[in-house]
């Protein structure tokens, strides 16, 4: 064995993607003292990707105050980084402005929650002198179709009176025409490219509103609202800009902001595991490995979804290098195998309960444990 790459995403409430690359070279290199080992920090747009890409680029984190879901103002950070023949990039977490963690429990609420401080974090960046944008939209709290970003970056969403309207998501229905003459005009000459690992569409039973409302604080009725004004926008924005965002896979990410994005500031909608790929140059840094290993805190059927545990398998096929996955949870598993894995390997043992599991300090050693027998396997396997 002379050259691993290692390129997990995080185990989620246990381990970083930066620590599980740590524990996985240590466990090598003790069966392996001269092999090379490439380690890569892997995100899907969401949680850890500004932090994965800012080290892997060499970028600067950035910290400013925007509004949060609820108006409430919140101190969010983004990455610059400067890259090659691109010039400045910003890598953008929606989350980090409009996430739901952002919102206490009891406030939650889609009819009421805005993405303008996602706008207020893209504005940030122009100033700055970004002029492109890597944005994942992750983990959001709201569902109001992109308008509060919008809102931010100097649209007016007006009703049929000429009132202008709360960018939020109980005011979409009553959109009856968009006013873009406050646009930031800076915009005309920025690129945009989207992190979504859904595939959902804007409206309709696997749009926005019915697949992720419910877990933002809806209720059955606002669903059915949220989805009606969502179906409603949709037109006034085909209208407004040509552009038919209803059924555009993954326009229905983060309460619709994925075709707010494609339609006002032509971005490229593109699972999030792949932009990180492309970003951090797996394929080159890859090269000529033997084994690459990756996985994530759960795998089961939607990590045929485009999550990174997949998404590096492709890229590591294409180079013809098995690949290994590990995951604290594993279920799915005949599905799994037949995607091409060498090997799927759960970390955990058997009966180990999900709060000793995620226990940082048991993670690490299931983690390191389980890399060592995989390494002394192959080993033994090749001698």
């Amino acid at each position: 064995m002379k050259k691993i790459v290692i390129a997990s995403d995080s185990f989620k409430g246990s381990l970083s993607s930066r620590e599980i690359a740590g524990i996985v070279a240590e466990a090598a290199s003790e069966v392996f003292p001269d092999c090379e080992t490439v380690r890569l920090e892997m995100a899907d747009g969401g949680e850890g990707t500004i932090d994965a890409l800012c080290r892997a680029l060499g970028g600067e984190m950035v910290e400013c105050e925007v509004h949060g879901p609820l108006r409430v103002k919140v101190i969010s950070k983004y990455a610059v980084v400067d890259v090659p023949g691109e010039g400045l990039t910003a890598v953008i977490e929606m989350s980090q402005a409009s996430g739901l963690p952002l919102v206490p429990a009891g406030l939650r609420n889609p009819m009421l929650t805005t993405t303008f401080g996602t706008g207020e974090l893209i504005l940030d960046a122009l100033r700055r002198g970004c002029r492109h944008f890597l944005i994942g939209i992750g983990g959001s709290a709201t569902n109001d179709g992109g308008t509060g970003m919008l809102a931010a970056l100097g649209w007016r969403f007006l009703d049929s009176d000429g009132n202008e309207l709360p960018p939020v998501g109980a005011s979409l229905e009553r959109i009856a025409s968009i006013d873009s003459s406050g646009k930031n005009p800076v915009l005309d000459g920025c690129t945009f490219i989207t992190a979504c690992d859904v595939d959902n569409p804007f409206c309709g039973p696997d749009g926005a509103a019915f697949v992720f409302a419910p877990q933002k604080g809806a209720g059955p009725d606002q669903v059915l609202l949220l989805d009606k004004g969502l179906e409603s926008f949709a037109s006034v924005i085909q209208e407004s800009t040509g552009a038919n965002v209803k059924d555009i896979p993954g326009a229905g990410a983060a309460g619709g902001l994925g075709g707010a994005l494609l339609a006002f500031l032509g971005a490229k909608l593109t699972p999030g595991a792949e932009m990180v790929l492309e970003a951090i140059g797996f394929d080159a840094k890859a090269e000529g490995a033997d084994l690459v290993i990756t996985g994530e805190g759960r795998m089961d059927f939607q990590t045929l979804k485009g999550k990174a545990p997949l998404c590096v398998l492709r890229h590591a096929a294409k180079l013809g290098i098995p690949t290994v996955a590990l995951a604290g949870i594993i279920s799915d598993i005949d599905l799994l195998k037949g995607l091409g894995y060498k090997d799927i390997l759960c970390i955990n043992p058997p009966g180990l309960p999900a709060s000793e599991a995620m226990n940082p300090a048991t993670a690490r050693r299931n983690l390191h444990d389980t890399a060592a027998r995989l390494m002394t396997g192959i080993k033994e396997h090749n001698q």
